[in-house]
């Protein structure tokens, strides 16, 4: 049987965000699903809380009195809640991060290992995607922490700590006809990239450059079996695993021109207290940055 409680907390979300697909959203729920969450809510109370207007719904005057009386009860309950799970600490539970692809090959590891030996009782979710897509599932709460490049991070409900400055370099057939060094000023070539809407994909789609992308690939593993293919190269971070591309047969050209590089940071959101779990995995993140 759906609780009382749990249809009040979405209420309450649905109130705060004035549309139903968003306050959906933000509840990991399906739009369908949260309507009759909402519906059993009002039949139970006898009267309608929202009425839809064209940009979404708006409280009726019995809405605005259940959000009156229940928000700050709310607010004061989770408050209690926080205090005790920080004073007595956390041994169990699930911890989300999203990170960009890229560092799962060569921080991440390193984290979840040192995580996992500390405190074997507690899932670690972890979930690879591009920057701006990490940083939305951290400011939508489907996420504790992110791990992202801080190109990404323009809003202001986000709590912002830069880790180290990621340089990038060249990947290429271990026989191409790139030397040490290249200038992709001067050089034009080919190029496996990922989509345009990642920090990488942008980086390598500037104006200036005008590189031609050849194909697409969301994931590190395959930009490098297009690139082991013959299709290109590609532009990654200097921190990759030598082993990772000596596997696939590739090599490392360093970029003199232009200046490729990127601020990655860790995210959580602005105003919410961490709980104990979540702190102690940031902590272990800014201890492993070299």
């Amino acid at each position: 049987m759906d609780s009382l409680d749990r249809q009040l907390r979405y209420f309450l979300k649905i109130a705060s965000l004035k549309s139903l697909s968003r306050a959906a959203e933000a509840l990991d729920q399906t739009q369908p699903g949260l309507s009759r969450q909402l519906a059993t809510l009002e039949s139970c109370l006898g009267q309608p809380l929202f009425v839809r207007n064209g940009r979404g719904v708006e409280l009726t005057e019995a809405g605005r009195g259940l959000k009156e009386k229940t928000e700050a009860a709310y607010r004061s309950i989770d408050a209690a809640v926080d205090c005790v799970r920080k004073h007595d600490g956390v041994s169990q539970g699930t911890v989300r991060v999203a990170a960009v692809h890229t560092l799962s090959y060569y921080l991440l590891g390193e984290v979840v290992a040192r995580f996992s030996a500390e405190c074997s009782d507690v899932a670690l979710s972890l979930m690879c995607r591009s920057s701006s897509d990490a940083a939305e599932l951290v400011e939508n709460g489907k996420a504790d922490i992110g791990l992202v490049y801080d190109t990404a991070v323009a809003s202001q409900t986000l709590d912002t700590r830069p880790l180290f400055d990621d340089e990038m370099c060249l990947v290429a057939t271990r026989d191409s006809a790139h030397g040490e060094t290249i200038d992709l000023t001067e050089e034009r070539p080919r190029l496996v990239a990922f989509p345009a809407h990642y920090a990488l994909g942008k980086m390598v789609r500037q104006g200036s450059l005008k590189l031609p992308i050849v194909a697409e690939a969301e994931t590190v593993d395959n930009l490098v079996r297009l690139v082991a293919a013959g299709m290109g190269a590609c532009i990654l971070p200097t921190r990759m695993p030598d082993k990772l591309l000596q596997d696939n047969d590739l090599r490392k050209v360093r970029i003199e021109r232009p200046l490729m590089r990127r601020r990655v940071v860790v995210i959580t959101r602005a105003g919410k207290p961490q709980s104990p779990l979540v702190q102690r995995l940031v902590d272990m993140v800014l201890a492993a940055v070299p």
